[in-house]
């Protein structure tokens, strides 16, 4: 029996030389901001969260490499070696890195190659997995999808504009996107005869193989429509609006011995800790060694509208055990209606403990969870996304903890407090029943469900996202953007919390 070789080793390498004029910016694009992290922290996340890829290599505009690399400490990127200047052209920057990878092997030693815009920050792992797969069978790999438009080929008639010539069989058309993949030989090699040529001229890495390496197929693999590259100010836009619309997966479940080594010794303060998901959470980190505070009206008269009640329960338990490790908030009220006919009390109730109250538990928390380097969970709902005929109140105020919690991650995370928040499903709790009923079993998650899940939030590194928590079925298999386009189009039909 043969021993399987072992996989060859990738290399992804970053290109973040644009200069951000036609986005119309004074700085660079990949260092623009969106849904609370620059789109080159984006970008490299995904390569750094992929088990395909062993080393980052970052080709930054020149004058802007102090940024990146702030980035990248920041950030505490593991896998990104370098953060080298890229040159003034495409081109340039591959012959950069091509020279950088090189000057560290042995020789005959090969490696793969992963040239990826770092405009493109919605890159799947899926696409990032089948490159590298390719990679073992092909020598050179590009990644397209489909053309859903016609595809119209022009000439200019002087000052009488543009003319059609032709209109090509779009079957066979494919709009590139990228990672570009390639033998690390295989790419040296075209460009060695590419620069060789006088009149050499490329805009992506593939060609160079088609026009200087003919006999080596370039094999290709299918894209995503989501992997957009940055480019025009309505990208921004865009790019934005799906990130706020695809939220993370919960992490693996830690299991028991990860609980209890993780909860012992810790103190966990769970506002909305009286019955439903509150309580349940407050009860599994106990049952794990946490020292837990569970907050409520009924329970224990905390009310979290109050600031007073909320600074007394966090100084009671910081005198009581020294130490603040995890604030979670489930408390909120459910209250639907037509805005004009709902009262000012109404509007305030719903106003301050579904918004202001965490805004509150955020001030008052702060300086507990800076000296413990610990977190803030928030809880959402799955309306947040799409404001509702007579959920006025309760999805915008939901919407508005997502972009606290946002804002809150990247505000903090210089003192190495995390900040999440939790999205669930349909969940059987008191405050769904009453504002619904009985509803069909198997249809809604249980309250201990989401509550494992928080505490796997809790125990993860995550910071500044919104998780999912949702019933196992085929769909959970989907990428995170189909999830949010189907959840998008499942809004306007049935009514979810």
């Amino acid at each position: 029996m043969t021993t399987p070789s072992p996989r060859r080793r990738t290399v992804a390498v970053v290109l973040a030389g644009g200069t951000g004029q036609r986005v119309g910016l004074a700085i660079p694009k990949q260092l623009l901001k969106i849904a609370g992290k620059s789109i080159l922290e984006h970008t490299l996340c995904i390569f750094e969260n992929s088990p395909s890829v062993d080393e980052i290599i970052v080709l930054m505009t020149a004058d802007h490499t102090a940024e990146a690399e702030r980035i990248v400490a920041a950030a505490g990127f593991e896998k990104v070696s370098r953060v080298l200047p890229g040159g003034s052209t495409r081109s340039e920057t591959t012959s950069i890195a091509i020279r950088h990878v090189s000057e560290g092997l042995a020789e005959g030693e090969d490696v793969s190659l992963l040239f990826h815009d770092a405009v493109r920050p919605l890159l799947s792992q899926r696409v990032v997995k089948e490159c590298v797969e390719a990679l073992e069978r092909y020598q050179a790999v590009d990644v397209a999808i489909p053309s859903a438009d016609t595809i119209i080929v022009t000439r200019t008639h002087g000052i009488d504009g543009e003319f059609i010539t032709e209109v090509p069989d779009r079957s066979r058309l494919r709009r590139g996107q990228t990672p570009q993949g390639f033998h690390l030989s295989t790419i040296r090699r075209a460009y060695e005869r590419a620069l060789a040529d006088p009149s050499f001229e490329a805009t992506d890495d593939c060609s160079v193989v088609i026009k200087y390496l003919p006999d080596v197929p370039v094999h290709v693999v299918m894209g995503d429509e989501y992997n957009m590259k940055v480019t025009q100010p309505v990208d921004v836009f865009i790019a934005d609006k799906l990130f706020q619309l695809a939220s993370s997966t919960a992490p693996s479940p830690a299991g028991e011995e990860s609980y209890r080594e993780a909860l012992t010794g810790r103190t966990v303060l769970v506002f909305g800790g009286s019955y439903g998901i509150g309580a349940d959470i407050a009860r599994l980190a106990e049952g794990h060694g946490a020292t837990v505070y569970a907050l409520g009206r009924s329970t224990t008269g905390t009310h979290v509208e109050n600031p007073e009640h909320i600074e007394a329960a966090l100084a009671t338990a910081y005198a009581e055990t020294g130490r603040i490790d995890y604030v979670i908030n489930t408390a909120g009220v459910l209250r639907t209606g037509r805005l004009a006919d709902t009262d000012g009390d109404a509007i305030r109730e719903a106003t301050e403990v579904n918004y202001v109250a965490p805004v509150n538990i955020a001030r008052s928390s702060y300086k507990y969870l800076a000296e413990t380097h610990g977190q803030l969970l928030l809880f959402t709902s799955s309306s947040y996304t799409r404001g509702r005929s007579e959920y006025s109140l309760y999805s915008s105020t939901k919407a508005a903890v997502v972009n606290l919690t946002q804002a809150l991650a990247e505000e903090w995370a210089e003192d190495g407090v995390r900040v999440n928040c939790v999205n669930p499903e349909r969940t059987a709790t008191p405050m769904r029943t009453a504002a619904f009923g009985q509803e069909p079993a198997g249809t809604l998650l249980s309250s201990e469900t989401v509550a494992r899940s928080a505490l796997d939030v809790l125990l993860s590194g995550m910071t500044g996202h919104v998780i999912d928590v949702r019933q196992q079925n085929p769909a959970s298999a989907k990428s995170g953007f189909d999830q949010a386009i189907a959840s998008v189009l499942s809004r306007q039909e049935t009514q979810e919390l």
